[in-house]
């Protein structure tokens, strides 16, 4: 099976890069080749930008793929391209979309694909949205063979999620360091954060399976744990208890708007995944790394080279500016 994966080194993407190759999957980059990380043996890169269409159509010339994956298409103008250029190309195309795409608020807290998609509060999903919307067009009107996939919260082993903060170093370093770190709301809606190593193995068993075709699919992990939870376990891995300041949603959002949309349009709700659909095309997909495992790994990661351990400044600001704000807003 040829595979066409455009991005492909990402956090999420280079676990699936990984697992596609170990598998002996015939597994092609098309990237610009600015990120620093090692490609597996027998995986073959095109050096290219796949937004500049010119070359993204030079760089595929007599080409032809079982599946072609778009790792980084955001707006509905990135899927034009791909529909225009791959069309007739591929027997398969996936598109990653994402799992805040699912109805805010939501109407329940258990979501299925068949969840609807609504968010009024964050532009990035309603671009997915948008995404989402063309793709099934093109299935419907010309028979243009997508697959969607909506990723929730998925980090891997050179990251350290938080919802405050990025997914850096940054908030290791608060903690080790003492520093208080923002949580929003009382921090006990549920959450789920999935690694990526078993975020690649239902993704890797969609690839080429004809039933997922004009189909979508969440995949996640089944662990499901609060915001405290979670920042408790990114303290343990850290060696030190993390000083939590529980912040209102709406406040944050008010003092960093960007923030606040991150968190009103996903994170701030309560949200459990039902990854039956996954688990029923795919027999093999489960999930077999929990959080506090994961992130120790993430955190042995970054101790490992001093260099790695450098926490974002903007990250510091921002969070910083939130806890201020906030003690002035409440006279302490």
């Amino acid at each position: 099976m040829r595979v066409l994966f455009m991005g492909g080194t990402g956090t999420i993407s280079e676990a699936c890069t990984d697992l596609a190759a170990g598998r002996g999957i015939d597994l092609i980059l098309l990237n610009r080749g600015t990120r620093d990380v090692s490609i597996p043996a027998g995986v073959k890169v095109i050096r290219a930008d796949v937004r500049d269409r010119r070359r993204f159509e030079d760089a595929l010339s007599g080409l032809e793929f079982d599946c072609a994956v778009d790792w980084i298409a955001y707006v509905p103008e990135h899927v034009e391209t791909d529909i225009e250029v791959l069309r007739g190309k591929v027997k398969q195309y996936v598109f990653i979309s994402s799992a805040s795409a699912y109805q805010k608020p939501p109407s329940h807290y258990i979501v299925t694909e068949s969840t609807p998609l609504a968010n009024p509060y964050w532009e990035y999903s309603r671009n997915k949205i948008a995404c989402e919307e063309r793709l099934m067009r093109a299935y419907r009107d010309e028979g243009f063979p997508v697959t969607t996939v909506r990723p929730s919260y998925t980090y891997g082993y050179r990251a350290v999620p938080s919802a405050v903060g990025g997914m850096a170093y940054t908030v290791v370093d608060r903690i080790r360091r003492g520093k208080e770190v923002v949580v929003h709301g009382d921090g006990t809606s549920l959450w789920v954060m999935t690694h990526n190593t078993d975020f690649a193995k239902g993704f890797v068993g969609l690839l080429g399976n004809p039933g997922a075709i004009g189909q979508a699919f969440h995949i996640t992990s089944d662990e499901v744990l609060t915001w405290n939870q979670i920042y408790e376990a990114i303290g343990e891995a850290a060696g030190a208890r993390p000083k939590l300041v529980h912040v209102p949603t709406d406040f944050i959002a008010r003092v960093d708007p960007a923030i606040g949309a991150g968190l009103l349009g996903d994170k701030a709700w309560s949200l459990v995944f039902d990854n039956g659909k996954i688990k029923r095309l795919v027999p093999d997909f489960v999930c077999s790394r929990p959080f506090a495992e994961g992130v120790r790994e993430s955190v042995a990661w970054f101790d490992a080279d001093p260099a790695r351990r450098q926490a974002n400044e903007k990250s510091n600001e921002a969070v910083t500016r939130i806890i201020s704000a906030y003690r002035r807003a409440a006279g302490g």
